[in-house]
């Protein structure tokens, strides 16, 4: 299922867009639910996962984000 939002870190907008299965897969990252992954600020990509890193989060604030994500969509 895909799910898309936007987080905001500080005094910026990550949006972003991730496609989260029920359970945790070899392809999700850290073997997890989230299989793709898109963030953006202001329009520029700054982190992007297709089943594996395309590009790693390139800013505090991307990284910020994935973080909040995983946990949102750790496994219970």
């Amino acid at each position: 299922m895909w799910r898309k939002g936007a987080i905001k870190i500080e005094d910026q907008i990550v949006c972003y867009e991730v496609k989260v299965y029920d359970t945790g897969s070899v392809f999700g990252i850290n073997e997890g639910r989230i299989s793709k992954l898109w963030l953006s600020i202001n329009g520029k990509m700054v982190a992007n996962y297709d089943r594996g890193w395309d590009v790693e989060p390139t800013c505090k604030a991307a990284e910020l984000a994935l973080a909040i994500l995983l946990e949102e969509y750790k496994e219970n």
